[in-house]
């Protein structure tokens, strides 16, 4: 028999049982249309994430670090003990360096990262509080120093105003929060407005300049009183506002890096560099000081930044730009490490979805079993009659094997269309119940590629053909003597 005999022979043995043939390929298309739906659910999650990070515009930076304060302290002291020192450093946060810094991060070693071949720019990272006053209202807010001109996504999409016009500018950048926090009805009515930032006076430092200062008895001045400020003694530093970030752009160090909300105010790096130094914290003058003390940081010498973030101008680029940082004594990271254990991620719970969905269509091969043995015992006869005249036992395998394949596609092809109604219903139902509500934008949860749903209805043909396994053999081993006398 010809191909096209057999396909004509199992489809007219299907339509005479329609009821059990229509059972077995719904029992089908439920498993697929799982296996489908859990699968594109999980590739959905991973394309978001990944779409999300080049959102935050991170595969082409790098943040490096140099060494810390705490660290110079720490090997400065145990050095002097005799101890062992410089054993590296735990740094708090997400981000860890690859490997412990040796060098310090200053402006020579931004110099020299800048010389690297493949990068774009170098930004030190620089973030600190400040109380600050603006629109009669006075806060602590975390400002942070940001390159000029500057390619990081965060400062292209600006709902009001422009970016900071020269390194040399008092202006600033500040992102809709922080308009909200300081009364501002809209965020476009905080352009052109002024922040102050607020610091105490610096106190005199040596004898000379307390010789120089007001007439005074005992250290007290004879024309104030001791235990009241005089009014107007705080020190002020003026930043007028041009631009105002958007809320969907998460703000972080410097000019992208990893981001994780500890800026809402954006100024210059040189005005932010020259403010967190003349007025440091507490903490930060005693550290410093220790530094100095134990002979880790010269009397001269700047304790440098504790990290930078280095733009390449291509994610091919940064293997190289890596190697050479840690070569020349500094840690770093990228969150392309993470890209590898991150697909690793979601190939295990992609894996995982798979598998449940893969139950179903598993129970739905031994329906599709169960209807070619039934079919057997209502056309033995038949069988018999077919080995009679010729049939060999391959074709009647052959015939069961068409039978259960066409079962298997069909259900294949419905179950994916299913899943795609699914999906898009799903989709509809999570932007109207949850993201609306809370003004996002539409996401698309789901991720349907060619290859999934082709690679789903070969896989249900394929797990139908086998479950027809048993049945086509048994079929192939009818004795047509046996046959012919069957009632």
């Amino acid at each position: 028999m010809s191909f096209l005999d057999i396909l004509r022979l199992s489809l007219r043995n299907l339509r005479e049982a329609k009821l059990r043939a229509t059972l077995t390929t719904m029992g089908v298309i439920v498993g697929v249309a799982v296996i489908v739906t859990m699968v594109s659910f999980g590739l959905g999650l991973q394309r978001n994430t990944i779409a999300r990070f080049k959102e935050l515009d991170l595969f082409n930076e790098i943040t490096v670090f140099g060494r810390s304060l705490n660290s110079l302290i720490e090997g400065g002291l145990n050095s002097q003990a005799g101890k062992e020192g410089n054993r590296g450093e735990q740094r708090r946060g997400f981000v860890q360096p690859d490997k412990a810094p040796q060098r310090i991060l200053d402006d020579a070693a931004i110099a020299e990262i800048s010389g690297i071949p493949g990068v774009t720019y170098v930004e030190p990272r620089i973030s600190f509080p400040t109380y600050m006053r603006s629109n009669d209202r006075v806060q602590t807010q975390v400002v942070a120093g940001a390159n000029v001109p500057n390619e990081s996504s965060r400062f292209q999409k600006l709902v009001a105003g422009k970016m900071i016009a020269s390194r040399d500018a008092d202006e600033a950048v500040v992102n809709e929060q922080w308009a909200r926090d300081f009364g501002y009805d809209k965020p476009e009515d905080a352009i052109g407005k002024t922040i102050e930032f607020l610091a105490p006076p610096k106190k005199a430092t040596s004898k000379e300049e307390e010789t120089d200062a007001e007439p005074n008895f005992f250290g007290i001045p004879l024309d104030e009183d001791p235990n009241t400020a005089p009014l107007g003694s705080l020190v002020t530093k003026s930043f007028r506002i041009v631009g105002i970030l958007s809320k969907d752009t998460k703000g972080g160090g410097g000019g992208g890096g990893i981001r994780f909300f500890d800026a809402n105010v954006y100024v210059p790096l040189p005005a932010a560099r020259a403010w967190s130094t003349e007025y440091r914290n507490p903490m930060n003058e005693v550290a410093l000081q220790l530094a100095r003390e134990s002979g880790a940081l010269a009397k001269d010498e700047a304790e440098g930044y504790d990290s930078a973030t280095v733009r390449v101008k291509d994610v091919v680029a940064m293997t190289d730009v890596r190697k050479r940082l840690n070569e020349a004594g500094f840690g770093s990271f990228s969150i392309v490490d993470q890209l590898e254990q991150l697909r690793t991620v979601f190939l295990i719970i992609n894996s995982a979805l798979g598998l449940l969905g893969g139950i179903s269509l598993l129970v739905a091969s031994f329906g599709i079993a169960n209807t070619m043995i039934m079919s057997i015992l209502e056309r033995t006869r038949e069988i018999g009659i077919m080995k009679a005249i010729g049939a060999e036992d391959r074709e009647i395998k052959f015939i069961f094997f068409v039978e259960a394949g066409v079962i298997g596609l069909t259900g294949g092809v419905l179950g994916a269309l299913l899943a795609w109604g699914i999906d898009a219903v799903a989709n509809r139902l999570a932007y109207r119940f949850i993201l609306q509500p809370q003004g996002a934008s539409y996401v698309d949860f789901f991720a349907l590629p060619p290859y999934l749903w082709l690679g789903a209805i070969l896989f249900a043909v394929l797990v139908s053909i086998v479950a027809a396994l048993y049945p086509a053999a048994r079929a192939a081993r009818i004795d047509p003597v046996k046959a012919l006398r069957h009632d």
